[in-house]
């Protein structure tokens, strides 16, 4: 991991100069104690663990037609799925670009954005499968939710919102982001895996060469990080790809395990997908789409400050009271990266826990977004080779940053049981809901009742009442079938 202190002695720059560059100046490489070398890798680290989002974003989104006869997902009319999926492919990487950028210049922080696991799923089997929605409303819902953001962000509301968060609660985010980040690694890793009776167990590691290989792969990060060895992460997960390429091409094992067998051919005319929010507009249930927006809304809302608060934890970015200052102006990246990307057609974009790599890499500005947003617009040019590195390598990074991010529970008071009760929810609801968003509402929810349980009612403002009340009404209506009767 880079030193936070120490990398502006060399030079901005990372020549050992004077920090007099474009760049240094312009991000402020000296106050954030940085140089150009620390942040071009903490770019490239977190690129390599979100590039997975340019394959899996449209694999999710694109219905696949199947014997059920639903179309779960977006279909175009004279297009075949992988035709759709690349179109989709090259919207994902439009609407990530737009919003680093904005992250880059305005925020000046080196978080990545993309559109988010989850809310496409609900867009792709909920939305359009289960409740029938066309996919032109679902994206109307989108930018719907991304002009409201705007606003919102804009008169400082969801800053204030952020900021009501329990104090247990904001300490308690990077531990249960770090839980999740490891479920999603090790999964992809073919280290954990599915089970009916345990829901989950221990993967078939000796017999399955992509999880051996993953494994081999970790250990060698490790052994990097650990050493100090600058860039490790993506040393080690460039290295495994490698590896798979290699045994591949050996005859070790056959085309596809570790390394794909072949490329897709791109697809660039968006034509069909830009501005299709539009027809979404017309014979919109008012009910529906409200409910629709009301749950991409608070998913988003929560999943993007949860994010913040939780990487800004590992990158020494809050302050004492545990707030990331000029939240605002991260928010409104997210925002407008929703709002572009709905346009194009996409789901949600949301801020990535992905993020962390690159912070624990050393990037501390918005030159490492900058770095991020410069080669997802690279990925254009050859969109098929996003596939080129293996799921089971990218993801070796999220395991190395999800256990430094455990260290973060120190900061919990866990003596208090008012604390330790909000806070255990929010780190254990995480990873097991694969939800950052139900992990932060279970400890909002908790707190006030807490509190109150040991007499510190007077401690607990009405805006956290009220948060906690929203929350339990947005449970309700995720959970009790709401949505599905509406329509």
């Amino acid at each position: 991991m880079a030193d936070d202190t120490g990398s502006a002695s060399r030079g901005s720059d990372g020549s050992g100069g004077t920090n007099d560059s474009v760049f240094a100046r312009f991000f402020g490489f000296a106050e954030h104690g940085t140089d150009l070398r620390t942040e071009v890798l903490a770019g490239i680290t977190t690129f390599l663990t979100m590039s997975y989002i340019v394959v899996v974003n449209p694999s999710i989104m694109t219905d696949q037609p199947g014997d059920d006869g639903f179309q779960d997902g977006i279909a175009i009319q004279g297009y075949s799925p992988d035709e759709v999926e690349q179109m989709l492919a090259v919207v994902t990487i439009l609407a990530a670009a737009v919003a680093i950028f904005v992250m880059a210049f305005y925020a000046n922080r080196p978080f990545g954005q993309a559109p988010g696991l989850g809310l496409n799923a609900f867009f792709a089997f909920t939305v359009v499968g289960a409740l029938g929605i066309p996919w032109e409303t679902a994206l109307a819902a989108v930018v719907t939710e991304g002009v409201l953001f705007v606003l919102l962000t804009a008169v400082g509301a969801r800053e204030y919102v952020i900021r009501l968060f329990p104090e247990p609660v904001k300490f308690s985010v990077g531990t249960g982001i770090g839980l999740f980040l490891a479920i999603i690694g090790l999964q992809e890793m073919g280290i954990v895996v599915d089970d009916a009776a345990t829901l989950v167990t221990l993967g078939s590691v000796a017999s399955d060469p992509a999880a051996l290989l993953a494994v081999l792969g970790f250990f060698l990060t490790a052994v990097l990080y650990a050493r100090g060895i600058r860039g490790s992460i993506v040393i080690g997960v460039v290295l495994t790809t490698v590896a798979g390429y290699l045994a591949t091409t050996a005859g070790f094992a056959e085309p596809g395990v570790l390394f794909p067998e072949s490329l897709p051919s791109p697809q660039y005319d968006i034509t069909p997908l830009v501005g299709a929010f539009i027809e979404g507009f017309g014979n919109v249930d008012a009910f529906a789409f409200s409910l629709v927006v009301f749950t991409f809304f608070f998913v988003d809302f929560f999943d993007t400050a949860g994010t913040l608060v939780g990487v800004g934890q590992a990158g020494g970015f809050l302050d004492d009271d545990g707030n990331l200052p000029d939240i605002d102006k991260p928010l409104m990246a997210d925002a407008i990266g929703t709002t572009i990307g709905g346009i194009l057609g996409t789901s949600t974009v949301t801020t990535y826990v992905e993020s962390a790599t690159g912070v624990e890499e050393g990037g501390r500005t918005g030159m490492t977004a900058l770095v991020v947003g410069l080669l997802f617009l690279a990925a254009l040019v050859v969109v098929p080779l996003a596939a080129a590195i293996p799921l089971y390598a990218s993801h070796i990074a999220l395991v190395v940053v999800a256990l430094l991010m455990l260290r973060n529970v120190v900061e919990i008071q866990w003596g208090n049981i008012a604390h330790a009760i909000p806070a255990g929810l929010t780190i254990l609801v995480m990873p097991l809901t694969y939800s950052i968003a139900y992990g932060i509402a279970a400890g909002i929810i908790a707190y006030p009742l807490m509190k109150t349980a040991v007499g510190e009612f007077d401690d607990i403002s009405l805006g956290q009442w009220l948060l906690a009340g929203a929350f339990v009404v947005y449970f309700f209506v995720r959970t009790s079938g709401t949505l599905q009767g509406a329509v």
